[in-house]
């Protein structure tokens, strides 16, 4: 055999150990990805969740001073109907000493001042909280003593941050969509 053709038998040998290389780690990625992927796939949101991704709510029943809690997604919800009087004294409100600082006017849809609409579990230990008392009129969680004002802003006791804000859209003027 001449030195050219050991040469071009070498040639080839590295070809077919590259191709090999290649379609070994190619088999491997695609095997591993067809194993990962029902695992993975595991992790989302069953149908009864999915289900439960957003509610409609009939606001007409709420008197002015009222609060109802409806359960979406597992958790429940405070909707509560707010006096012009608790309004008032939620945008009279200094936020700069909040503990986390946020405007009522944030808090609520605009020209829907009077609704209120939070996810009512405390965000310090997940409890839920007791409405209309505490020393700020709003929700007083009895485990830890944290105090939320009408506006559902963290005021006092040991938790970080306000009640959150569900996404929530007014269908119409009785009517709310939560999720």
């Amino acid at each position: 055999m001449s030195t050219d053709d050991q040469a071009a038998s070498a040639g080839e040998g590295v070809k077919r150990r590259e191709f090999l290389f290649v379609a070994a780690g190619g088999f491997g990625a695609v095997g591993t990805a067809a194993a990962v992927w029902p695992l993975i796939d595991n992790m989302n949101p069953s149908k009864d969740v999915l289900a439960l991704s957003s509610i409609e709510v009939d606001l007409s029943p709420i008197e002015v001073g009222q609060a109802i809690i409806v359960k979406w997604r597992g958790k429940p919800v405070f909707i509560r109907r707010r006096s012009a009087e608790e309004i008032a004294e939620a945008a009279a409100v200094d936020i700069e000493g909040l503990p986390d600082p946020q405007t009522d006017s944030e808090r609520v849809k605009d020209g829907k001042s009077e609704w209120l609409v939070m996810v009512g579990v405390c965000t310090h230990l997940g409890c839920i909280p007791l409405g209309q008392s505490g020393d700020f009129g709003g929700w007083f969680c009895p485990c830890h003593g944290s105090h939320y004002d009408t506006s559902g802003r963290i005021r006092k006791g040991p938790a970080p941050e306000n009640l959150p804000v569900p996404e929530y859209e007014f269908l119409d003027d009785s009517t709310i969509k939560i999720g």
